[in-house]
């Protein structure tokens, strides 16, 4: 299917991978869990848990705890070991759908179970802050929700679904967004079931080391 704008800055790529590009992905993921299993992450101050489960993948690492806040770091919080490579269909979404000249330093794995959600925020912990954001999502059918750059703003909500890919970029690259809730049942992909969103980043300026 041709991208949809779903707003200036908001592009949907449908099924962007089929269901052999999913599987390759769901494999690739799999083994770099292994090494960097799911952690539940801890809201800064109060330690409250997020209600999803996550990882990493690349350079670096995207992670929250009471302690010290939100942050970037090249190792896993729990095992000390550094996060396992980008795997290569995100890195492909990155090239062919982010457009951007310097490649992704971080991969953020969400898994959202049946009762996750994710309220809205925005990706503004980048020092480079025109790379997009760029999402692929596998697993149960999520309802998506974005907004503007502030968030009193004016929201809507579509579906995102297994193969689905997503840009935020421009001037929806500060827009608040979250997840209001997933479709349970609606993929069989996961055995688990839930849903698995990678999301890509740059996180340096082009020329900083990270």
């Amino acid at each position: 299917m041709s991208p949809i704008e779903v707003q200036p800055g908001v592009t949907l790529y449908p099924g962007w991978l089929d269901a052999g590009g999913q599987a390759a992905l769901l494999d690739q993921l799999r083994s770099a869990l292994r090494q960097s299993p799911l952690f539940t992450p801890r809201m800064p101050g109060s330690g409250a848990p997020l209600s999803v489960r996550m990882t990493n993948c690349g350079p670096l690492g995207w992670v929250t705890d009471a302690e010290r806040g939100y942050r970037y770091q090249s190792f896993h919080p729990q095992t000390g070991k550094p996060w396992p490579p980008i795997p290569e269909a995100a890195l492909r979404a990155w090239t062919q759908i982010g457009g951007y000249g310097e490649p992704p330093q971080a991969c953020l794995v969400n898994w959202y179970g049946p009762q996750a959600r994710m309220g809205l925020h925005q990706d503004k912990d980048e020092e480079d802050l025109l790379a997009p954001v760029v999402s692929l999502s596998l697993g149960d059918t999520a309802l998506f929700r974005v907004g503007g750059r502030r968030r009193a703003d004016p929201t809507r909500s579509f579906k995102l679904a297994s193969g689905d890919a997503m840009a935020l970029s421009g001037p929806a690259r500060l827009a608040f967004h979250g997840v209001d809730r997933i479709l349970g049942g609606s993929c069989g992909l996961l055995a688990e079931g839930g849903r698995f969103n990678l999301t890509l980043r740059r996180v340096t300026k082009p020329g900083a080391p990270p």
